[in-house]
């Protein structure tokens, strides 16, 4: 094998799918939004819709984690004032008429959906998993089929790019990532430190969202390297066992 089939999933930007393909590998990426780079290489559907498809690994980069991470898990008891993205148009008009009790129900119905999703990726038949998303709230984890903890968290100044944004990495038959160039982070409180934590002060509005899920080159590089390369090194130990049983 000298390349794998590669799914992204939950990726817009390509960032992650340019890296992969960069070393040959036969990859695509999934999101129910366009590509923003207009690839032809980009499936427009729910991801849980083709994970039977016969991935070699599956990289699931940004599912909605709002209602599994634990600064979310607040709204679950109190709900807030304003109806969530992942609402219904429906929902979103009757909000501000709806009871406590009513818009309650709706956040506990998204963490479930949110849970259904990560569970399907987690559990998919690939053999090489791994999912980016925050460290979970007890209720998220109830509902994880099969649920383990975070392999680890990483930070852009680890891979070369200066920013600071902790990514945390769930991981099924892959190695925690190596860092790769690690760089002196800048002192707070100075203006370097300020455009380091872009991520982080980022102003709100309808982009916001995908500032802060935007994977930084010199992780999706690593990924694509260090990811692929232990699913190739993998795949070739098999092949020779099988022909020596052969």
């Amino acid at each position: 094998m000298t390349e794998l089939r590669v799914l992204i999933g939950c990726e817009t930007s390509g960032v992650v799918r340019r890296a992969f393909a960069a070393l040959g590998h036969d990859v695509w990426s999934c999101d129910i939004l366009p590509a923003e780079d207009g690839s032809n290489r980009h499936i427009i559907c729910d991801i849980r819709e083709i994970l039977h498809d016969g991935w070699d690994l599956l990289a699931v980069m940004h599912p909605p984690c709002t209602r599994l991470c634990n600064s979310g898990v607040r709204w679950l008891s109190g709900p807030p004032k304003n109806a969530p993205n992942e609402a219904t148009l429906a929902e979103k008009q009757a909000w501000p008429v709806l009871s406590v009790d009513d818009r309650r129900a709706i956040m506990w119905r998204l963490l479930d959906e949110g849970a259904a999703l990560f569970s399907a990726c987690w559990n998919a038949p690939v053999d090489r998993v791994a999912i980016e998303n925050p460290v979970m709230h007890r209720h998220a984890k109830e509902r994880i089929v099969n649920y383990q903890k975070p392999a680890q968290t990483v930070q852009p100044w680890w891979f070369g790019n200066r920013a600071f944004k902790a990514t945390s990495f769930y991981l099924r038959g892959l190695p925690p990532l190596m860092e790769t160039d690690r760089l002196e982070p800048p002192k707070r409180g100075t203006d370097e430190h300020k455009k380091w934590s872009i991520v982080h002060r980022a102003s709100p509005g309808p982009d916001r969202w995908r500032l802060r899920s935007r994977t930084y080159p010199g992780i999706a590089y690593a990924m694509a390297d260090q990811w692929g390369g232990a699913a190739l090194s993998a795949a070739t130990a098999l092949n020779g066992v099988l022909e020596v049983a052969s």
